[in-house]
């Protein structure tokens, strides 16, 4: 296994390069699809661009590992006329990664979240730390889920997207990983039994998740992430680990905090040892890390209060790092082999 970290921009300076190089980061994780040049002005990226960005990064000794397509839009999945345009593009940037040597996508749906389902609000943990918390009970007005059949329109709606990106993508050896969806509330699209239904629907084996520990946590705590983990693990589903912790879950306690790697409901190092019973080989990211004092984070408005993406110089992401790699380490004493 190998660490990779996320960054949500391809303006990578010199410093943020040789900063994953000391950690002993070995691959870069691109979050959006508009990160890439050209996305915005011709709907897919550029070849040219792409390969020299690759090449920068070999420079330092680091690899691409994941990127992620042009996001589907609200227009799409609601069938607006000239919505079609965006599966194209879609089509085209699996195309332009794989000649670039790129193996894992990620397509981004609209409306696979429920907003304006639970509240989030500021988590001050150790030292001050500052993570993400939701709680269903502090929102006392909430917005409405969608209907059945709204939900299946819905569903159909991905289908027509997801079998020419999962096509295009066997055609240029390309794996397709999506994400679960997160805050996993009852229902969401790409909750467990939605996971399962995108590999009922999509049998082929360059279909698969990025598998996000902390999401799955919060929707059913240490159990559910292990038990998920040995049944699509097994099947060599998982293409990409965000390796994060939680305290509670929105089942068992309403509400759910992401928490320090050591500080959480979850023993990593457990989790560690059932990815590797699996035989799960890709990257560990430490996703969502928590602000520690004198960070810059990388904040969203979708994510309130969670550090995203890479920024030189964050304790928050050298902590994380740091302790990816010791279970690493650990885990060679304790398995007696390489990992």
């Amino acid at each position: 296994m190998k660490v990779s970290v996320t960054v949500n921009t391809t303006d990578l300076t010199d410093l943020d390069l040789k900063q994953m190089v000391q950690l002993g980061i070995d691959c870069v994780d691109f979050g959006m699809g508009h990160s890439f040049k050209d996305v915005k002005e011709q709907g897919y990226p550029d070849l040219d661009s792409l390969l020299q960005l690759k090449k920068r990064l070999w420079s330092w000794g680091l690899e691409i590992n994941r990127v992620t397509l042009p996001d589907i839009t609200e227009d799409f999945m609601k069938d607006l006329p000239g919505s079609e345009i965006q599966i194209e593009n879609s089509v085209n940037a699996v195309k332009v990664f794989g000649e670039a040597g790129i193996k894992i996508v990620r397509q981004r749906f609209k409306g696979d979240v429920f907003p304006g389902r639970s509240q989030s609000y500021k988590s001050i943990q150790r030292g001050g730390a500052v993570g993400r918390g939701e709680s269903l009970g502090l929102l006392k007005e909430k917005s409405d889920t969608p209907t059945m059949e709204e939900l299946e329109v819905w569903w159909s709606q991905f289908q027509k997207a997801y079998r020419p990106i999962v096509l295009t993508g066997l055609e240029n050896d390309v794996k397709v990983a999506m994400h679960p969806s997160d805050t996993p509330h009852p229902d969401s699209p790409f909750g467990g039994i939605g996971l399962n239904r995108i590999l009922d629907d999509f049998p082929q084996k360059n279909v698969g998740f990025v598998y996000c520990i902390g999401t799955r946590a919060e929707a059913g705590g240490s159990s559910l992430v292990i038990d998920e983990i040995n049944h699509f693990g097994r099947k060599g589903r998982i293409f990409l680990v965000h390796f994060r912790n939680v305290r509670g879950s929105l089942p068992t306690a309403g509400a759910f905090e992401e928490a320090m790697l050591d500080d959480g409901d979850l023993n990593m190092f457990k989790i560690l040892l059932e990815l590797d019973k699996v035989g799960y080989q890709g990257c560990l990211n430490p996703d969502h890390v928590l602000t520690f004092a004198g960070d810059t984070p990388d904040l969203n408005e979708n994510w309130a209060y969670s550090n995203i993406g890479w920024k030189h110089s964050s304790l928050g992401f050298a902590y994380s790092v740091g302790y990816i790699k010791a279970l690493l380490n650990a885990l060679v004493e304790f398995k007696g082999r390489p990992y």
